[in-house]
């Protein structure tokens, strides 16, 4: 049971609503009893009572009287060198924008057996006014590169306002196989959650399935393999990998999930993992309205991958003729 507790309305919090800041702050509690303690006035703000759309303002005093969290599952476990870590991946970070060069494997986000993660990393790199970054969007598990972050409530808003307007250029390097006819063009077509077998995945469906488009450049090829760049104009889930897998008619190497062919990674004595890679991110800085263009080098396994091939490990922007 916990004693009385008094919290401070950061500076990165001011005009949230009470509700959505206790289920922040309070994650383990019971959201029906938060509602309760504030229905009940229990729950003060600067001494008076509140409801729970109350809007809070830098500085204020939040009161919570004595409760029963729930028990902690799937808990983050810190590490002594996180910051060292997320200071080693750090490609940009302006104090308002933070960018990462997420590794192959790391998750981005907690889940069951999931006990290390860049969100939970993240905590590490509380500021002065107890503000912590926040993540943009999302990368799978398998997937290595650019991962956006914010470092503040207005910042992390704005931001995920160029994402759904779509004003922000992504662009993945992949090996896929075989060869696509064609060296350049659009990927369209619905994107549901799969059944069956495939219920970890997910399928092309145009009559349920979100809307979804992916934009793609062949830069080399060799023998079977090409080098290819993506622009995700859509951000579904497996968006890329799916669309390669199964509109395109190439799997990406390594993405068993989707058919990646292991038997080139076997033959030509490459790493295992999934050969996709967030290599470069393109948008107008929502404070300064300069154009920010980073780009994260591929890891060293995926740089053999690239040379075995003899491809290029680094090329300009493929889509800027056209767009």
């Amino acid at each position: 049971m916990q004693d009385v507790r008094q919290f401070q309305v950061t500076e990165d919090d001011d005009g949230q609503r009470l509700d959505r800041w206790l289920k922040k702050t309070l994650p383990r509690a019971p959201y029906a009893l938060l509602q309760k303690m504030v229905r009940t006035g229990q729950v003060r703000v600067d001494g008076k009572r509140v409801k729970t759309d109350t809007r809070l303002f830098f500085g204020q005093t939040v009161r919570l009287p004595p409760f029963e969290e729930k028990p902690r599952v799937g808990t983050f476990t810190p590490h002594d060198d996180d910051k060292n870590f997320l200071d080693s991946i750090t490609l940009y970070d302006d104090g308002e924008i933070l960018i990462l060069n997420k590794p192959y494997g790391l998750p981005v986000q907690g889940g069951p057996h999931i006990r290390r993660h860049i969100d939970g990393m993240l905590g590490c790199l509380i500021n002065k006014k107890g503000v912590r970054p926040r993540l943009v969007h999302r990368l799978d598990r398998d997937t290595s590169g650019l991962l956006v972050c914010a470092r503040s409530l207005r910042m992390t808003q704005n931001l995920g306002k160029l994402f759904e307007s779509r004003d922000i250029k992504k662009i993945y390097y992949a090996l896929i196989s075989p060869i696509p006819s064609h060296q350049s063009g659009d990927i369209e077509g619905g994107i549901i959650k799969g059944e069956g077998a495939r219920k970890e995945a997910v399928v092309i469906d145009n009559i349920h399935g979100k809307p979804s488009r992916t934009s793609y450049r062949i830069i080399a090829h060799n023998n079977d393999v090409a080098f290819a760049a993506f622009w995700p104009r859509t951000g579904r889930m497996h968006q890329i990998r799916v669309h390669s897998a199964d509109l395109l008619g190439t799997p990406i190497l390594g993405d068993e999930k989707y058919g990646g062919f292991v038997s080139l990674i076997d033959e030509h004595g490459l790493d295992g993992r999934l050969h996709l890679h967030a290599a470069q991110i393109i948008f107008k800085h929502p404070t300064t309205q300069n154009i920010l263009d980073i780009k994260a080098p591929l890891p060293p396994e995926l740089i053999k991958s690239w040379q075995a091939f003899q491809f290029p490990v680094d090329v300009d922007d493929p889509f800027q003729k056209k767009d």
